[in-house]
Order: C-alpha cells, then sequence, then structure tokens
C-alpha cells in the first residue's frame, strides 16, 4: 500500500468512526491534545504526515490509530490518567503505530469483512446486512495488533513522550492503574486497552527499563509529570455513561434530550450510539434497531425503507401507539440461506419518523413476535424520569 492509499484510508475512515462515537466537545482539552500531538509528530519518524487527534464520546477505557495520522482518545480513557505524563505515553504509543505503519500491514494480510457485533454478542451471519455501524472505518477502528507491534509501540511511546520532555516511567504507572481497575471490578471486564495487549506485569517491567535507558540518552534530570495541571484540565469531564445520549434505568431506556422512553426486553444487552439504538439477546438470534428515518409522511418512510433493505412486504396496518400515529409492516428479506423477517413500525413524534425494526429468521420470528411488539407498544413520550 502506498502512502497516499494509506492517507484515503484514513480520511475516508475518519467521518465513519466520528459518526459511530460522536465527538466530545471540550475545546479546552482538544486544543492540549492536539499542541502535545503535533509537538511529538515533528520528533518521530514520520513528520511528513498531517495527523489529527480527536476526542470520541464514549465511556470505553481506548485510545486507537487509523492509517495517515489519524488518533483517537476516548473520554473514559482521558478521565483515567492521572498526569500528563501518563497521557503523552499512551499518545506516542498511538503515533507509534502510524509511524511503524502497523495498520497497514494488517489491513494488507488480513481483510476484514463485516460483522454483527452489538454490545458483545456475534449476531447470527444473516442479521448481519441490518447493523450499519461496523464500516470500513469501525472495523479499522477495531483492528487489533499483534504483541510484537504492542510492544515496538510501547518503545516508540516511551522514545517520543521521553523526546518532548514527559517521564514515560508515568505510562508504566499507568498499566498499573488499568489492572487495578480491572481487579476492582473482579476480573469481569478487561480494558479494552490492555485487552489485546501484551502481558501487563510484562509490559510494566520493560516499559519502566526502557523509561530509564531514555532518561539518561536525553540527559533528562527533571521529566515533566504534571499531576495537578492535568487533573484540572479534566475537571468536569463525563464520566462513565453520558445521561444526555440516553440511559438505562428499571429496565427502561430514557433518551432525556429526544424525549422518548421504551422498555427493554429482559436479558437483551443494549447498544447506544449516535446513530442508532440495537438490542439483541444474549444468543444473538434476533436483533432490534431505533433509528431516526427523518421527516415526511409514514408511507413515504415505508417505502424507503422496503427499498433500503430490499424487503418484500407481507402486511401493513395503522396504529396509534401511545397518542402516536404508526404504520407497522412486516416484510421479508430472501437470503440464499433462507428468509429474514422483518417487523417495523414507523412512529410518527415530534416532527419526525422514528424507525423501530425487530429482525430475526422467518423460523424463528414466533419466538420473538411477541417480544417486538411489546417494546415498540412500549416506546412513548418521555414527560418525567421518577
Amino acid at each position: 500500500m502506498t502512502e497516499k492509499q494509506e492517507i484515503a484510508m484514513g480520511k475516508e475512515s475518519d467521518p465513519q468512526i466520528m459518526a459511530f462515537f460522536g465527538s466530545y466537545e471540550d475545546p479546552d482539552l482538544q486544543k492540549f491534545i492536539n499542541e502535545k500531538g503535533q509537538a511529538m509528530v515533528k520528533i518521530s519518524h514520520r513528520s511528513d504526515i498531517a495527523y489529527e487527534f480527536k476526542i470520541v464520546d464514549s465511556p470505553v477505557v481506548n485510545a486507537f490509530a487509523t492509517p495517515g495520522g489519524y488518533v483517537y482518545f476516548t473520554r473514559g480513557i482521558l478521565a483515567s490518567f492521572n498526569n500528563e505524563a501518563e497521557f503523552a505515553g499512551v499518545l506516542g504509543h498511538e503515533i507509534g503505530h502510524i509511524t511503524a505503519r502497523h495498520s497497514v500491514i494488517q489491513q494488507r494480510n488480513s481483510m476484514l469483512g463485516q460483522l454483527g457485533l452489538i454490545a458483545g454478542i456475534i449476531l447470527v451471519p444473516e442479521l448481519s446486512d441490518f447493523v450499519d455501524p461496523l464500516s470500513a472505518g469501525m472495523q479499522l477502528a477495531m483492528m487489533s495488533f499483534g504483541r510484537e507491534d504492542e510492544r515496538q509501540s510501547d518503545k516508540l511511546g516511551v522514545e517520543y513522550s521521553t523526546r518532548i520532555g514527559y517521564d514515560a516511567s508515568e505510562m508504566a504507572e499507568f498499566f498499573k492503574t488499568l489492572e487495578r481497575q480491572n481487579k476492582s471490578s473482579g476480573g469481569e471486564k478487561v480494558p479494552e486497552f490492555l485487552s489485546t495487549h501484551p502481558s501487563p506485569e510484562k509490559r510494566t517491567i520493560t516499559v519502566a527499563k526502557l523509561a530509564e535507558e531514555w532518561k539518561t540518552k536525553m540527559k533528562l534530570t527533571n521529566p515533566v509529570v504534571n499531576g495537578d495541571p492535568y487533573l484540572r484540565r479534566i475537571d468536569g469531564l463525563i464520566v462513565g455513561e453520558d445521561p444526555k445520549q440516553g440511559f438505562i434505568e428499571n429496565n427502561t431506556f430514557y433518551h432525556p434530550v429526544m424525549k422518548f422512553q421504551f422498555t427493554i426486553p429482559r436479558g437483551w444487552k443494549l447498544q447506544n450510539t449516535p446513530q442508532q439504538v440495537q438490542l439483541a439477546p444474549e444468543n444473538g438470534e434476533a436483533l432490534m434497531m431505533l433509528t431516526l428515518a427523518g421527516k415526511g409522511t409514514l408511507e413515504a418512510s415505508a417505502n424507503q425503507l422496503l427499498e433500503q433493505y430490499k424487503l418484500t412486504l407481507v402486511e401493513s396496518k395503522k396504529e396509534t401507539i401511545h397518542g402516536l400515529n404508526a404504520l407497522l409492516l412486516l416484510a421479508d428479506q430472501k437470503q440464499e440461506e433462507g428468509t429474514i423477517r422483518v417487523l417495523s413500525a414507523l412512529i410518527q413524534y415530534e416532527g419526525m419518523i422514528y424507525s423501530f425494526m425487530g429482525i430475526s429468521e422467518r423460523s424463528k420470528f414466533p419466538n420473538y413476535q411477541s417480544t417486538f411488539l411489546s417494546t415498540v407498544h412500549n416506546f412513548q413520550e418521555l414527560t418525567a424520569v421518577r
């Protein structure tokens, strides 16, 4: 892959990634990250390409890079750093992936297929047609590297953060923090940043050793840590799920900004992104999606839906759901492996049309039809949360 192709890949992926996560709007924090990133780029092994540094609105503890100079930090990982030096170490690590062209090599060696993922559930392949967010850009964002690549990026992270004056040994302290967080939660959820990386214990020792070597090499007698300045900088940063984007309480999903609510089927998992809300049972045999279909008439939205997913209409009827005009469709999508059945409810609310779809294989549809209908019929205006 040429450098031109690499840059084009990153540029094409960026809007898809930002649409999936959403941007976290904090101009001062964004300015800080960009300034430190650009300072690090100047001393990196690939300073001749343009880099962009962005904060995405996700509570997950993660940072990742895509080809061509795009680096992303979640607000979740920014809330986990104790000082600027920890941040600088991870920043250098992600820039290291770009300078070593790890994404390009991985992309060349392994073409990723579309996957239907929701809240850790692998859906049956037949349903993946309906899961839009996992675009090529999101596949790049989710790409994992081999341990040797991660070790190389750790080395570069230590080098780059030391070269701009930071104490790279703090990067090792950050790995310890993540390990403590994992143990305190009973080890149920390994932070994303550690999940595909080398053994944290060995990694901590290696990074600490490298940091001392680079301090000596750079004759850095008073490396920067900046604990209090960093904590003041992230004061007010949203930790965990942002309630303005929707939240779950008593098995009900509430969206206070768009002012709607609906009941979540028991045992189903929910994934909320700026583009859509997805729900699925543990076995991955069914999928529910709530999206904005836009403005216009219910009939026009129905025709658009049928065309978009290549559905054949079985039946339709108009209903009123909690005082809201709705059009319910039953439709099929024929596939080589069989037929997918879709129950779609188009609901008019606040001048917009919401599309609620329940999807499963036709042979299993009767197992989920009552759940689909119950969820759809629970969609209503949000007036107040007790």
